[in-house]
């Protein structure tokens, strides 16, 4: 028991988050650990833990998804045989899509070439990957989200509190009340997948920010079973363009991951200028040019959800240690925009986390000194040459489609470098536009515009939250927390329009009217609906005050995301 009356629970390595990044560090760790003993030297026999915020490991995990088998078959040589997904890519397509029409690349550009990957589900690939690490002895602790970081007197990390359970909406405590854990560890290891709320709070608390802000998308996905001979298992599509505009930055996929099941979805670039900008009426749009609807209609809409994406790369990736503290994964932005891969860049990271857990292990020693071997190592690797290869990607399409495909064209000649380097970007939400400079008009002139769904093959936002299966404890303080409500009142609405209630992907943010303003003028009610939320954080990215702050709710709480 803690001093504060919490249960606490001492562990040797702490893993926040069972992503692949961390259970590949996990598995990793294990077998070093093996060889260590097995060489002779000091028996090491630590405890090992993964910490989950959802109910089963994988319910959260959502990626389009081609893997690059690169960093799995280092850790699992014979993962072809041993692995449940065996979708080889068949065929490589990419379209430039206008409204009506479609026109197709001649050439797979290299970086696009996918001979020899695989299509996946990331959900259930996490899911075969835990069981591989708990058959190494490793203890994994689903419905535990992290909830604030553990510090010495010194400053050094000392593990995590878990949330506390059994709160109500007010804040007070319920018959089924239970504390936190205080997750004590010599070295916390932070796989929270992108925007994770315990990283945001490191990095400001020890300065471990990036050479640029990190920039992300949104991920909008769907799964769909379709008729027999409209694709065919293994196929790849990518686009650019329609529905996205010139100026914004993402693109399309549709992945068959077998003859009758396929994996559609849009990324759009969370540094967009347009207000009114709303992911999820634009990928319902994508499914209506003919190239997406030719494929679609007849068949049935199974999941849906939607997930940030670290898309700033090499400039924007964090200090990636500290004192007993390292980052790996999406929330250290290893992830390339080009190739749009990040799986094998995370599970590289987690190994290479792993190799220098064993040393500090050995050598009971988790200060950043030692931590510093994983930045050793990552620049030693390979998944440095490729992140750095590409570290100019996102940023030169700041300017645009065409001026960013003209750069990308003089960075892969260049070596990444192009015309500048490092070419620097602000934070995403820095370039939102209020509305009556983009519309020339202010808003409730200037109104967005509306999209009729068929409810076959578009859905509205509810429809599609009912495909993600997600669920929270009503009764329990919203993990939506808005620091400044009058703000959104006084100033969003009139110059922004209240942007959060369309550029979320699951109606958690409502503006309804009101039929007689109060006094203070007010002519909306805002309703907060946090438990249709999908934990994409893009309000806590988006948000052009930066008021919404994304907390984790009760262990369990959010989507399954099986199959996604």
């Amino acid at each position: 028991m803690s001093e504060n009356g919490r249960e606490s629970l001492e562990v040797d390595v702490l893993f926040v988050g069972a992503g692949p990044a961390n259970l590949a560090a996990a598995y990793h760790l294990a077998c070093k650990v093996e060889e260590h003993n097995a060489s002779g030297q000091d028996r090491l026999e630590p405890m090992i833990a993964v910490i989950e915020k959802s109910a089963e490991v994988g319910d959260h995990i959502l990626s389009g998804a081609v893997l690059d088998p690169r960093a799995l078959e280092e850790m699992l040589p014979d993962f072809r045989e041993a692995a449940p997904f065996q979708t080889p890519v068949s065929e490589d397509k990419l379209l430039f899509l206008t409204e009506k029409g479609a026109w197709k690349a001649p050439v797979i550009p290299p970086p696009m070439d996918n001979r020899g990957k695989f299509i996946v589900s990331l959900s259930d690939m996490v899911k075969w990957m835990a069981e591989k690490v708990g058959e190494k002895g490793v203890q994994i602790f689903p419905g535990f989200p992290g909830r604030e970081m553990l510090y010495d007197e010194e400053g050094a990390v000392v593990g995590v509190r878990t949330g506390d359970k059994g709160i109500d909406k007010e804040g007070n405590r319920k018959p089924n009340y239970e504390p936190g854990v205080d997750l004590k560890a010599k070295v916390t290891v932070l796989g929270e997948g992108a925007r994770g709320s315990l990283c945001k709070e490191l990095f400001a608390e020890k300065e471990m920010h990036g050479r640029q802000p990190m920039v992300y998308g949104i991920g909008v996905k769907e799964i769909w079973e379709v008729p027999e001979g409209r694709v065919r298992k293994g196929q790849v599509i990518h686009s650019l363009g329609w529905p996205l505009k010139p100026e914004e930055y993402g693109g399309s996929w549709l992945y068959a991951l077998s003859d009758t099941r396929v994996s559609v979805g849009l990324v759009v670039g969370l540094d967009y200028h347009d207000p009114f900008l709303d992911p999820h009426a634009r990928m319902q749009r994508l499914k209506t040019h003919p190239s997406f609807a030719k494929l679609l209609e007849g068949g049935k809409l199974l999941k849906y959800g939607a997930a940030s994406i670290p898309e700033g790369g090499y400039w924007t990736m964090p200090r990636l240690y500290h004192d007993g503290v390292m980052v790996v994964g999406d929330s250290a932005s290893f992830l390339n925009g080009m190739r749009l891969k990040g799986i094998h860049l995370a599970m590289k990271s987690g190994m290479l986390a792993a190799e220098t857990l064993v040393e500090a292990l050995a050598a009971g020693d988790a200060s950043a000194g030692v931590l510093a071997g994983y930045d050793r190592r990552f620049r030693e690797s390979w998944a440095h040459e490729e992140l750095y290869g590409v570290r100019n990607f996102h940023q030169a399409f700041q300017g645009g489609l065409w001026k960013g495909l003209f750069h990308v064209g003089l960075q892969m000649i260049s070596g990444g470098r192009g015309l500048k380097d490092p070419w620097s970007a602000p934070a995403g939400h820095e370039e939102m536009v209020p509305v009556e400079d983009y519309y020339g008009k202010p808003y409730g002139e200037a109104r967005p515009g509306t999209m009729e769904f068929d409810g076959e093959l578009t859905f509205d936002k509810l429809s599609s939250v009912y495909h993600a299966d997600t669920g929270h404890e009503e009764n329990q303080p919203c993990h939506l927390v808005v620091t400044d409500p009058d703000l959104c009142f006084e100033r969003c609405t009139r110059e922004y329009g209240n942007p959060c209630q369309h550029f979320c992907p699951a109606a958690v943010y409502e503006w309804l009217p009101r039929e007689q303003p109060e006094e203070r003028g007010r002519r909306w009610d805002f309703k907060i609906n946090f438990s249709n939320c999908v934990h994409c954080k893009t309000c806590d990215i988006m948000d052009p005050y930066q008021v919404i702050e994304w907390v984790t709710p009760e262990g369990g709480g959010g989507p399954r995301f099986s199959q996604m």
